[in-house]
């Protein structure tokens, strides 16, 4: 069964509704379930208000289960904007299609420029991420993973949902992860958001983690963008997402992250609240509800939240990002997709982590494990960066 069947049987407003009704004593029920037992019930008596009153022991449990599995290491990544062309018209992002904006494709030189920057900051994966075009399909894609792929040893995606084959052919090219959020699993919202374009299919949207499944994809994330609608609702339609994945994808890894809407090109919308206090507590629940899954936390949140949010179940956190095509390097005064809020650099979140005990990860993957040999950095790949 695929996933838009599940989704299907599941009313938007009524989970809404029913998260609302849990009470203290659901709560006390899920918080006391042993580690991995939790059922989606017990997910959505945690992301409910009645949990808010008991934040400080999820917070807890979350820090404890995610040192036994994970330890004291936080992963360091920043993403590489491929492009910023898209034929999408989306209310909530500086790329739509309706904002009148410079319009830039990377080349293959400035892909090798803005390469040489993040690896010379010590990373070592790359998140590769576009609008939703044809001008950067399957073919322009594998072409930057090939010329990628001596210098890293992950290669990640977050671009537009693609055909089974076509991550099968990507995933041969040592694509290793991809990241594809819904970003409202409420199909009303996601209509009003979501104009015009291919990103308008919301089914077609809801199927790609299945599709990255079958194609074998090693990683798959998963998330709602947060704001669009009901923040509980949304989290919970994830949880149940993540479910799904989990138990039909086994060999898969996953992640979640937990995007909020950020200043952006063109006219304001109406936000859904969900403040840092929210923030909390949905990740915290999602790590009571999985305690395999990675937690993912970007430059869109403050540093100062960000550095409270290190003990809270967080696995990986974006350093020094530019969202931006061309933004490290080769023309760091485009537009953004969003605007960023952490600003620091990947060097000064390092020193960061390790103040407080912890290990930042720059590289948790080899390449040897997809059957490409030699090691990223090797003096060849550093001098066809630098060229």
């Amino acid at each position: 069964m695929s996933f838009v069947d599940t989704w299907r049987r599941h009313d938007f407003g009524a989970v809404a509704a029913r998260i609302l009704a849990k009470t203290p004593s659901d709560v006390r029920r899920a918080l006391s379930r042993p580690r991995g037992s939790l059922d989606l019930e017990d997910f959505a008596a945690l992301l409910s208000p009645a949990a808010s009153a008991r934040l400080e022991e999820m917070a807890q449990l979350s820090h404890r289960y995610t040192l036994e599995r994970f330890g004291r290491t936080m992963r360091l990544y920043a993403p590489l904007y491929l492009s910023n062309a898209c034929a999408n018209v989306c209310t909530y992002c500086g790329f739509s299609a309706h904002n009148r904006i410079k319009r830039k494709v990377l080349s293959d030189p400035e892909i090798l420029a803005e390469a040489g920057v993040l690896r010379s900051h010590g990373f070592g994966s790359v998140l590769l991420v576009t609008g939703e075009t044809g001008r950067v399909g399957r073919e322009y894609l594998s072409s930057s993973l090939r010329l990628l792929r001596p210098h890293f040893a992950g290669l990640w995606m977050e671009v537009q949902p693609m055909a089974e084959e076509d991550y099968a052919a990507l995933a041969e090219e040592g694509l290793s992860t991809v990241l594809v959020y819904q970003e409202t699993y409420d199909a009303a919202a996601y209509a009003r958001h979501h104009l015009s374009g291919p990103k308008a299919d919301m089914q077609f949207r809801l199927a790609t983690p299945d599709r990255l499944g079958r194609a074998g994809m090693k990683r798959i994330g998963l998330g709602a963008l947060f704001g669009l609608s009901d923040w509980r609702a949304d989290a919970w339609f994830t949880g149940l997402h993540l479910r799904h994945v989990e138990t039909a994808y086994w060999r898969s890894r996953t992640s979640v992250s937990f995007p909020r809407l950020r200043p952006h090109e063109g006219d304001e919308i109406p936000v859904t609240l969900f403040g840092e206090r929210d923030l909390v507590q949905a990740a915290c629940a999602f790590r009571l509800l999985s305690t395999e899954t990675e937690l993912s936390l970007s430059t869109r949140e403050s540093s100062r939240f960000r550095d409270r949010a290190v003990r809270l179940g967080f696995t990986s956190m974006s350093a020094g990002s530019r969202t931006n095509p061309g933004g490290y390097s080769v023309e760091p005064e485009s537009l953004e997709q969003f605007a960023v809020d952490d600003s620091r650099s990947p060097a000064q979140m390092a020193a960061f982590l390790r103040s407080v005990g912890y290990e930042p990860v720059w590289k948790d993957w080899d390449r040897t494990y997809d059957g490409f040999g030699g090691s990223p950095g090797a003096p060849a790949a550093q001098g066809a960066l630098a060229s």
